[in-house]
């Protein structure tokens, strides 16, 4: 089979398409024909390599995945071939407290495909049958494979860990990323007010067709003052961050009184600082959050099997032009998913 590998870190130039010998599956694992496989931010990090973290090369990136189960192992009751599914991108032990407390996010052993772990950027992968999720039959690879990551982490950061409540006021950071456009909708599918940022004319008028109430240009307007202008002066009660260190000290002056921010995330960097005096006169909360549980990834794709959720997708590429994807990505070109098609 086909695979784009990484044997070193560095830059695009790392990755490789080559020739390798088709994988094996235990017995309670299925083999799917990977028919798509959406990138991340993930991917980059990776890449480039992540301190403390020793990825054994060579290595395949990709956490987000779609395709066709071609056969399950003899412990499978649940999966048949022949059956279109998503993976949900987060393997765990299923075993410790965390996870039998429908924590899985929390558990020491929680990883993601691409990542400790050999993900999709290939035709054919083993997973365990656990990750593997039916998807409807006029739904396509590509969207499917835009979904699992950015669509849990969103939920996870509005509904789990911010308490998102209907009709309120909400920043999101980025809407032209892919948990961006996710929040986006995950926000107006509670009938709030969403304010967004975004770079540029053209990511603006996306950013608006997707559902934002007001879009901020967060390279030529001050996103606090545009958030104060819009809300006349109160702020915002939830602020959704990823980006870091650029955006960080206009999303904590974005707040209002008793205002949550949210972050998964410091694509720019993790540098930030925070004046306790605002934190506990204001009361403001401040919450981490990374990926979420199977349960809320479950519950999610409810709403985007139904169509009330959907992904966004930039453009596709083959998975022969994964240099080309990255660079796409690291230059922040896209607005949305970029998806490669092995």
């Amino acid at each position: 089979m086909k695979a784009a590998r990484m044997h070193s870190h560095g830059g695009p130039e790392v990755l490789v398409y080559e020739e390798v010998p088709d994988p094996g599956i235990r017995a309670d694992e299925i083999l799917l024909r990977v028919r798509a496989c959406a990138m991340n931010h993930l991917d980059l990090f990776v890449r480039n390599g992540i301190p403390g973290m020793n990825i054994p090369m060579p290595h395949v990136l990709g956490s987000d995945i779609a395709g066709e189960v071609v056969r399950v192992g003899e412990l499978c009751r649940r999966v048949q071939p022949g059956w279109r599914v998503l993976l949900s991108p987060a393997l765990s032990c299923r075993q410790c407290p965390q996870c039998l407390a429908g924590r899985d996010n929390f558990c020491r052993r929680y990883t993601l495909f691409g990542a400790a772990v050999d993900g999709g950027n290939r035709e054919l992968m083993p997973a365990p049958e656990y990750t593997a999720i039916r998807i409807p039959d006029e739904m396509s690879f590509e969207d499917a494979a835009a979904v699992p990551l950015v669509f849990l982490t969103a939920w996870h950061m509005l509904i789990g860990r911010a308490a998102l409540a209907p009709g309120e006021d909400v920043l999101v950071i980025s809407a032209s990323s892919g948990v961006g456009s996710a929040a986006v909708q995950i926000a107006r599918l509670f009938h709030c007010r969403v304010i967004a940022t975004a770079g540029g004319e053209a990511k603006m008028a996306k950013a608006k067709e997707l559902g934002a109430d007001h879009v901020v240009d967060h390279y030529a307007q001050d996103i606090s003052a545009e958030v104060k202008r819009i809300t006349g002066k109160r702020g915002v009660d939830v602020v959704f961050e990823h980006v870091g260190t650029a955006t960080w000290q206009k999303s904590m002056e974005s707040l209002a009184a008793g205002g949550r921010l949210v972050t998964c995330g410091a694509t720019t960097g993790y540098d930030a600082r925070v004046d306790l005096r605002f934190l506990f006169s204001r009361q403001l909360s401040l919450l981490g959050s990374f990926m979420g549980s199977m349960g809320e990834l479950h519950r999610v794709l409810e709403f985007v099997f139904a169509g009330k959720l959907k992904p966004v997708i930039d453009r596709t590429f083959p998975l022969s032009e994964i240099r080309a994807a990255h660079e796409r990505l690291e230059n922040k070109e896209q607005f949305g998913k970029v998806v490669l098609l092995p």
